[in-house]
């Protein structure tokens, strides 16, 4: 196995308001708060002090390998709407990628396939919990475990794509799916993602006890009172990019 990556080239040269000193040899790094007279924290340095602690943090071998579910599950965690548009192969890590994503339109053409049974292994991304949650454990396990590819009709019939369209269409198909999303409030399309992705885990009472929560917290945003007047006056909503284009 090869030696993990130095620290250093993946941090700034320089910090706002702090320093960090790294010691390799005795496993040790000091982050020093560094701006007097009050050692004030800044917006700009809380971004810089988390950067440093999750670089700190990745700085493990072998065990960051462990952590590779982390970095896929990247489109999860982003607060805006992730689609992941696949035409011919997507195996292995591309279609954990894209099981990541919110919504995932295929192609006739696509084929989706977790192969890593050949060479001895198991999905390491989150393919395999995913794919159960979102098919069951008897297809997951005829999926993993004969690492069947499983064709974009078939994906779609599954509910494991969104939507499946003809080749020549993706791509279209991919913009009007965008253009749909951009017309929805920003703030209710974020809440109801989080929501989604929170309450997957939960029972039906704790989950029905958040969607209530989200629901009121959204009751007084202004976005909510502008759908409620447009509503009532027979109108598309003004949304933030509408304001902005007519400014």
């Amino acid at each position: 196995m090869s030696d993990p990556p130095p620290l250093m080239p993946m941090l700034p040269k320089s910090f706002d308001g702090f320093r960090l000193e790294l010691d390799p040899e005795r496993q040790r790094a000091d982050v020093i708060l560094d701006r007097p007279p009050l050692n004030i924290v800044t917006m700009a340095e809380r971004e810089e002090l988390r950067a440093v602690f999750e670089v700190l943090d990745a700085d493990a071998w072998p065990e960051h390998v462990s952590r590779l579910a982390w970095n896929i599950a990247a489109p999860a965690r982003c607060r805006k709407p992730v689609i992941a548009a696949s035409r011919g192969y997507c195996f292995g890590v591309s279609f954990e990628l894209a099981l990541a994503c919110d919504f995932r339109i295929v192609s006739e053409t696509c084929l989706y396939s977790l192969p890593e049974q050949h060479l001895g292994q198991i999905p390491g991304s989150g393919g395999a919990a995913r794919l159960q949650r979102m098919v069951g454990i008897t297809r997951a396990k005829d999926i993993v475990m004969r690492s069947r590819r499983i064709p974009g009709r078939q994906a779609y019939e599954w509910g494991i794509a969104t939507e499946c369209v003809a080749d020549a269409e993706l791509e279209a198909a991919t913009e009007r799916f965008v253009e749909e999303l951009r017309g929805f409030p920003q703030l209710a399309q974020r809440t109801a993602k989080k929501l989604l992705n929170d309450i997957e885990d939960a029972n039906l009472s704790l989950a029905i006890e958040q969607e209530g929560q989200a629901y009121g917290r959204l009751r007084g945003s202004d976005d909510f009172r502008e759908g409620v007047e447009a509503f009532h006056h027979k109108r598309r909503p003004n949304s933030p990019a509408d304001d902005l284009h007519g400014a």
